[in-house]
């Protein structure tokens, strides 16, 4: 039985044809991965179907009383709001269906028998419904998903706009878990969790009975999940059963059979074009020259799809650092209050060094206080000699009129207009990307872009905060194999092993200095 059937459809943003007469369909069940490269448009997609955008042409069609949970990383918390009330949002339905009971109840008083008997009926629907999602229970269930995601040593009452990526994604997940939805929408729900909550997340989704659809580049953790594959690519989008392991292997025979077909039908296509250019004009072989071109006019011509630039990262490196890139003396980090015991770390030239643990512990503010952008609660880091530091951040606001191009060129004004397309084209951008507004384009492309700063000025020392968060699989191995090549140091804050294992040479758990419970 179909939940959910998208027929024909088409969508674009100025001349980008984002969908091009599409259609996909969800079964009952089915645990589905959305994949394809960044800027292909799968979060217009989920957009599309959830009804916050509409589709230049096509038709979107629920199966009747489906209640659809969308995790969206882009949902705006509001500053007033504590972590309860979001997760307490999430049983908004109940509470409006409470308030009509009370109606019902006070206009019980004027009501003739026959409508006190449609009341008694309509009051016993609402209790049983009240009953059914947990209503009478709504505290205990907020505190046990609260629990079980790390919320509760944030704290309940915290102000929603002052948490981390991770803990916002936490909060976000605990909403829609609580709404006990008949489909689950996660767009890349491991980006910013960590390693222990990725792991309660793929039990969940393992256990969970009903569909899903998921976005996700971490292909560890969709293996695990799901069993049917739709992708993504050049406006299209195909399904595949199997995940994702089984989905390149059929991906990759019927590409080598089209490109065999498309040889064939180029070299059949030469054979007629010269047969018909040596026999037209000659009076004995003019009707079988013709009956050749008829075969070329009517022949329907086999084209492969145009393939995308694969990103290229070579980090520019800088003259030797001094031996020592950074030593701390009972540095203490934090804002208000300490977030770590007195750190006596060191790190040396070559280092590469992945930092992990929970979300919200302090990794970020170690990062920025070992450069200077955070004043350290109490103690100091003395900095190295010769050092040329390239910063990666996690995120970045990006005003309303810079376009890719004015990026990159602000960073680099001796650049001329060549230099500035070919450093971002280098970075996996096509041209409709690179004219584009940064602000519109998708996670990844924006990643890309900031990538495209830091590896085209000369570094000694990176500092990397998340860098894989967005990243499709072909950015993602690239980096590693830059980093893997780069001959300075890195200190990489990172939460999938598979990327941080092959690059750090040492791994920090930050959870052993925290002043936080984890």
């Amino acid at each position: 039985m179909s939940i959910l059937n998208v027929k024909n459809l088409s969508h674009g943003f100025g001349d980008r044809t984002i969908f091009d007469d599409v259609s996909f369909r969800l079964l009952k069940g089915e645990h589905v991965g959305f994949i394809g490269a960044n800027g292909e448009g799968k979060s217009t997609f989920m957009n599309i179907i959830t009804g916050d955008l509409q589709p230049d042409e096509g038709k979107i069609e629920w199966a009747k009383n489906v209640r659809v949970g969308y995790l969206d990383q882009h949902t705006v918390l509001e500053k007033g709001q504590t972590i309860r009330d979001v997760l307490k949002s999430a049983f908004a339905f109940l509470f409006q269906m409470e308030e009509k009971m009370n109606q019902i109840c006070d206009s019980m008083s004027d009501a003739s028998p026959e409508e006190l008997e449609e009341m008694m009926e309509e009051l016993g629907t609402i209790q049983d419904l009240l009953v059914t999602h947990d209503f009478y229970i709504i505290d205990a269930k907020v505190e046990e998903v609260g629990r079980a995601l790390g919320l509760e040593e944030i704290g309940l009452e915290k102000d929603v706009t002052e948490l981390s990526g991770g803990q916002r994604t936490k909060v976000l997940l605990g909403k829609l878990l609580l709404e006990k939805p008949d489909i689950l929408l996660l767009d890349e729900p491991t980006n910013y969790l960590d390693e222990q909550h990725i792991e309660w997340l793929k039990r969940y989704l393992i256990e969970y009975e009903n569909a899903f659809i998921l976005i996700s580049h971490d292909i560890p953790f969709l293996n695990s999940v799901i069993n049917i594959i739709y992708h993504v690519e050049n406006a299209a989008i195909n399904r595949y059963v199997g995940d994702y392991d089984k989905f390149q292997e059929v991906y990759a025979m019927k590409k080598s059979q089209m490109e065999a077909a498309f040889k064939k039908q180029q070299q059949e296509i030469e054979d007629l074009k010269d047969f018909v250019a040596r026999n037209k004009a000659r009076v004995s072989t003019r009707n079988m020259a013709m009956s050749r071109q008829k075969k070329l006019d009517k022949m329907e011509i086999i084209e492969l799809d145009r393939e995308k630039p694969k990103p290229e990262f070579h980090f520019k490196e800088a003259r030797a650092a001094s031996r020592y890139i950074f030593q701390t003396k009972d540095l203490v980090i934090g804002y208000d209050s300490p977030l770590s015991k007195p750190l006596n770390i060191e790190m040396e030239r070559g280092d590469k060094i992945a930092l992990i643990g929970a979300n919200g512990i302090g990794k970020t503010t170690l990062l920025k206080s070992i450069i200077g952008l955070v004043p350290a609660f109490s103690g100091k880091v003395e900095l190295g000699d010769y050092l040329e530091i390239g910063y990666f951040e996690q995120e970045k606001q990006y005003a309303d009129n810079i376009t890719c191009i004015k990026e990159i060129w602000n960073e680099f004004p001796s650049y001329n207009q060549y230099e500035v397309r070919s450093a971002l084209a280098k970075c996996g951008l096509m041209t409709k990307h690179i004219e584009s507004m940064v602000k519109v384009l998708s996670g990844g492309e924006q990643a890309k872009v900031r990538l495209c700063k830091l590896i085209n000025r000369e570094s000694n020392v990176l500092l990397l905060d998340e860098p894989t968060n967005h990243l499709d699989v072909d950015a993602k191995e690239e980096l590693k194999r830059a980093l893997k090549a780069y001959k300075g140091s890195v200190l990489l804050i990172c939460h999938e092993p598979e990327f941080y294992k092959d690059v750090a040479n040492k791994v920090w758990n930050c959870e052993e200095w925290t002043t936080k419970q984890i």
